[in-house]
């Protein structure tokens, strides 16, 4: 209970004197500021599983990069693109829904990734996986730089982008007739998910950048429905998923990027079931008002009817 006895040591102290901390939460606020305005598209669309089979298909990138002692950032980038433009092709020359081609590329990437793994030594796997499950506190003056230059790259991308993927989310027959090009719109919005995917690597690893892509925006969608407020919102609410996660991660000695992820879920579970109890309540209170007899104005009923007659003649 440290955390409400002595807050200044559990909340803030662990900040003030450890730059490897300050680093690791500046990572994760860059980490949320890309998935979150992304990832509330992701939401609006639909798109939960592309964003999920995304995440995974960075893994053959990753271990190629590894083995050739290139940037693993640049891998991971560059398997991502040539997922998303399997899934355009598959989707253009093919007859199949979307989410046939996406289970297909996620099934084909994975397997890649893990062949590729069994052929490598006990060393490789270790180092892949700070980049399977994340390594936040590993976090260096190049790796912030990296990851502002994508937070950049996804609010630019979705600024530019608003009116297509608006009209793109809400009715795509009638983006298509105000030559708003929806096949482009939504291969820049996969473009933009890679991206985002790629600035978390390093914060959450590539198996739990799926709880900050969808989180917070999930979480924001039951609060709030204008989509600008919905990013916001969604922003705050990943950078109080990434501090308490850090500092948990920190007291307890716990995985720091899966900590994160458990505070994101936790955060949206908490929320969904506040909003049901509060819409429980107003639903009972609605059921009272309707039972009270009609003309009552107070719980002894209504006030007696008063005559002419008694009205001149008090006595």
């Amino acid at each position: 209970m440290d955390f409400l006895t002595d807050p200044w040591a559990w909340w803030v102290e662990p900040f003030s004197d450890n730059p490897f901390m300050q680093r690791a939460l500046l990572a994760g606020f860059l980490a949320v500021l890309s998935t979150s305005v992304v990832g509330t598209w992701v939401v609006l669309r639909g798109l939960s599983f592309l964003g999920d089979a995304l995440a995974h298909g960075v893994l053959p990138g990753i271990a190629v990069a590894f083995i050739l002692g290139g940037s693993v950032t640049l891998g991971a980038l560059l398997a991502a693109l040539a997922m998303v433009g399997g899934i355009s092709a598959i989707r253009n020359l093919s007859p199949l829904r979307d989410d046939s081609a996406i289970g297909l590329l996620f099934v084909g990437m994975l397997a890649l990734g893990v062949v590729i793994l069994s052929r490598q030594s006990g060393s490789y796997v270790g180092d892949l996986s700070r980049l399977l499950f994340g390594s936040v506190t590993g976090i260096g003056g190049n790796d912030l730089l990296r990851s502002g230059i994508t937070a950049a790259v996804s609010l630019g991308g979705v600024l530019l982008f608003h009116r297509p993927f608006m009209a793109l989310t809400f009715d795509e027959t009638q983006a298509r007739l105000l030559g708003m090009r929806p096949r482009l719109a939504h291969f820049a919005l996969l473009v933009l998910i890679a991206n985002s995917i790629v600035a978390s690597l390093q914060v959450v690893g590539t198996l739990l950048v799926f709880a900050l892509l969808v989180g917070p925006p999930a979480t924001a969608w039951l609060l709030v429905r204008r989509v600008p407020l919905m990013m916001a919102v969604a922003v705050l609410l990943g950078w109080l998923a990434t501090y308490v996660g850090i500092l948990v991660s920190f007291h307890h000695d716990t995985a720091a990027g899966a900590t994160m992820a458990l505070c994101s879920v936790g955060l949206f579970l908490a929320v969904l079931f506040g909003r049901a109890l509060a819409q429980q309540g107003r639903k009972a209170m609605q059921r009272r008002g309707a039972k009270r007899p009609k003309g009552a104005h107070s719980p002894d009923g209504p006030a007696p009817i008063r005559s002419a007659a008694n009205e001149s003649n008090p006595t």
